[in-house]
């Protein structure tokens, strides 16, 4: 289905929300039509605040607002669903686009079954009535749901359309690009080589496939490295719990610039946590780079001022591998709590490949390296 013509069904002229892959074709049709102008289009940084920027949409024009995610982003709407947007309390109505990622029967990513698993059950429990568009759904069809949701959304209630794999198709092609040179995964095999047996964890995404990758082409263990597979944005509060306990071990976080925005609360509490050996590396290309590469809303702030604002010690902002490398050989002994924002490019390998090790095998494998460290 073209997704122009889903556009014209749905007849709405506001969206928010977070890519994801499953809604590519979607989130390209919105930024080529509604370039960076708001007033139709606004990436968010999670979730939850999709739906809040979409009550103060309907709030202020009271027109209904088109709220985009993956079905991995259902935990972060179900407190404004419930106690915002819910018709018990203040009856804002809004459509939610959910790409269904490990749908039952369809081959899937570990962190994406379970979550497959209980998407529409999660719709059922907040009371908020679905359709699911598949690749056999029509257009009519699709007039008469919307048709039958216009009722809804009339009572201050919100309705669902639940995409599956390769619905839709756009035919105007949109290469995202920055003007930075590093690439991603050498600066993730620079951060290896200095960090040696630290402990490393990863951002959900195509950084954990690397370093997963750079293990193996080095013959290392991957004993070494937590790979946060999902959870979106919550690497460097685990990278935190661990650093607790491992005092005196370097415990770094490779991060994201996504995964920052998506709780950027984290770096508050990490900020006053006077943690000596947390180590952050946030690999900022200004993109939801693993999803198909839409911008973030990161490209106006200042990550090392933020740094600083919240309590890091240390802080610094990298372009080169020079600078780098420097910076890695300092943070890695100086005894600070420390960040260093990575300027990286936007893309990745076409054979990049994925960890062989279940995600249930890389925990015992690390636990146990970490049992066995100080």
């Amino acid at each position: 289905m073209q997704i122009e013509n889903f556009i014209k069904i749905l007849n709405k002229d506001f969206y928010t929300g977070v890519p994801d892959s499953q809604l590519k074709h979607l989130c390209n049709y919105l930024i080529n039509t509604y370039k960076s102008d708001k007033k139709h289009h606004i990436i968010a940084a999670n979730e939850g605040n999709a739906c809040a920027i979409g009550a103060g949409y309907y709030l202020s024009s009271g027109k209904v607002p088109v709220i985009y995610m993956q079905n991995s982003g259902e935990g972060n709407i179900i407190n404004p669903l419930a106690s915002l947007l819910n018709n018990k309390v203040y009856a804002i109505p809004s459509v939610l686009i959910i790409g269904w990622r490990g749908e039952p029967g369809v081959k899937d990513e570990p962190q994406h079954i379970f979550q497959g698993e209980i998407t529409l059950k999660l719709l059922e429990i907040m009371q908020v009535e679905y359709f699911v568009v598949s690749q056999e759904t029509t257009e009519n069809e699709l007039k008469k749901v919307m048709n039958k949701f216009e009722q809804i959304l009339m009572q201050g209630r919100s309705c669902a359309f639940v995409v599956k794999k390769d619905v839709f198709e756009y035919s105007q092609k949109i290469v995202y690009k920055n003007d930075f040179n590093m690439i991603r995964e050498e600066a993730i095999k620079h951060i290896v080589n200095v960090t040696g047996q630290d402990i490393i964890i990863s951002t959900t995404g195509k950084a954990s496939r690397e370093l997963y990758e750079i293990r193996d082409q080095n013959k290392q263990s991957h004993k070494y490295d937590f790979l946060t597979v999902g959870s979106m944005g919550h690497s460097s509060s685990i990278a935190l719990g661990i650093a607790i306990n491992k005092p005196y071990k370097n415990v770094w976080c490779i991060d994201g610039d996504g995964a920052l925005l998506m709780h950027m609360g984290a770096i508050s509490v990490i900020g006053n946590s006077d943690l000596k050996n947390f180590k952050h590396i946030i690999i900022n290309n200004n993109a939801h780079e693993t999803v198909g590469g839409m911008p973030t809303s990161i490209s106006g702030t200042c990550i090392v001022k933020m740094a600083e604002a919240v309590g890091y010690e240390y802080f610094i902002c990298v372009n080169n591998y020079a600078d780098l490398d420097r910076e890695l050989k300092i943070i890695k002994n100086n005894k600070k709590l420390s960040l260093i924002e990575v300027k990286c490019s936007i893309g990745a390998r076409e054979d990049l490949g994925r960890p062989k090790t279940s995600p249930i095998e890389n925990k015992h494998i690390f636990m146990d390296y970490l049992n066995s460290t100080l």
